[in-house]
């Protein structure tokens, strides 16, 4: 019987609370990370970003990197207007499809606005995208972000010189816009909070089971090896993280040695808004616990600029949002960093 999603919203707090990430000497060079909506598109920025240490990717329901960022808009003086500019071409073309006849979605425009930035150093050389391994998925229900900005994600890690063999392009079910189970959460058409859906199909094995291969059958992530800490220590105020983030270590990582995988809630689907639904609905957990790998699930905050709580994927922290150097990217990397101390 699936699991509703009041319930999952509903679920026990976890037990664990620490003032810091504990220092797991976690083998961080071979990172991955994975997101839905904003967090996909995160995902897909932190990865390409640090892609010397994060190899791999999970993108459900978002687009192509640096899709909202608006040709004129570092021209603009105003900070305020050039936002404007970058948040209105992130709705029409980047999630809705209404401007590809403008470019928004090309691929040739795209990757040349990256390999400014890595000719710069704001992010890291393009060459390491042909080692990598990206997973993209969209729902035949989706209506927030239209499958062809999903289709334009591929366009663009191939143009950038990713395999195709590496690519795992899925289009599968009703799913809306939401992370897919196997069997908790809503509907599997709806797009409704907390965006976890009940479409008998286990995306987070089918995340980790192509960035890394062969798994270890599942387990069952205890309450007491989730720990919440406390993001401040981590993050500048100027990235609008929320005070506490989330981490699953099983037992088998307290001695160091494991993988890391980083998850990006969604618009709206923080634990602030849904509770544990996406950290410990969506099976990620469980699937690290038999698997050596940890789980961190940071968390952002809603602000005047950013009233539902997204990741920082058209601007609002600053026009450097894409870069290595962008408050959000910094405080991951800190989190991560933490973890391999």
């Amino acid at each position: 019987m699936a699991v509703a999603a009041s319930a999952l919203a509903a679920a026990a707090c976890t037990t664990t609370t620490a003032d810091s990430l504990p220092a797991l000497k976690a083998d961080i060079s071979k990172q991955t990370v994975s997101g839905l909506s904003s967090g996909g598109y995160m995902a897909g920025q932190f990865q390409i970003a640090n892609s010397s240490r994060v190899f791999g990717a999970g993108i459900v329901a978002a687009g192509p990197f640096g899709c909202a960022m608006s040709a004129g808009a570092k021209a603009i003086p105003f900070f305020p207007a050039a936002l404007a500019l970058n948040t209105a071409q992130a709705q029409n073309g980047c999630m809705a499809d209404y401007l590809s006849s403008l470019g928004v979605l090309d691929a040739s425009r795209l990757l040349a606005q990256a390999r400014k930035l890595a000719d710069a150093g704001s992010i890291d050389p393009l060459s390491n995208l042909k080692a990598s391994k990206i997973y993209l998925f969209s729902g035949a229900n989706d209506r927030t972000v239209a499958l062809a900005v999903v289709k334009a994600a591929r366009d663009f890690y191939l143009a950038a010189g990713v395999p195709e063999a590496n690519i795992d392009f899925v289009s599968r079910g009703p799913g809306g816009h939401a992370f897919s189970t196997a069997m908790a959460g809503n509907a599997c058409e709806t797009t409704e909070p907390p965006f976890v859906n009940n479409c008998k199909y286990d995306q987070a094995e089918a995340i980790l089971r192509f960035l890394y291969g062969s798994l270890e059958p599942k387990g069952a992530a205890a309450e007491a090896d989730f720990t919440v800490f406390d993001q401040r220590r981590y993050a500048s105020s100027d990235a609008t993280m929320a005070n506490e983030g989330v981490v699953y270590v099983p037992p088998a990582c307290r001695d160091g040695g494991c993988r890391v995988h980083v998850v990006f809630h969604g618009c709206r689907q923080t634990r602030a808004l849904v509770g544990d639904a996406l950290t410990k609905g969506s099976g990620f957990a469980d699937w690290a616990a038999t698997n050596r790998l940890i789980v961190l699930f940071p968390q952002v905050q809603a602000s005047s600029a950013n009233p539902n709580a997204c990741w920082d994927w058209w601007g609002y922290t600053g026009l450097d949002f894409l870069t290595k150097n962008a408050p959000q990217m910094k405080a991951v990397s800190a989190m991560v960093e933490a973890l391999g101390k």
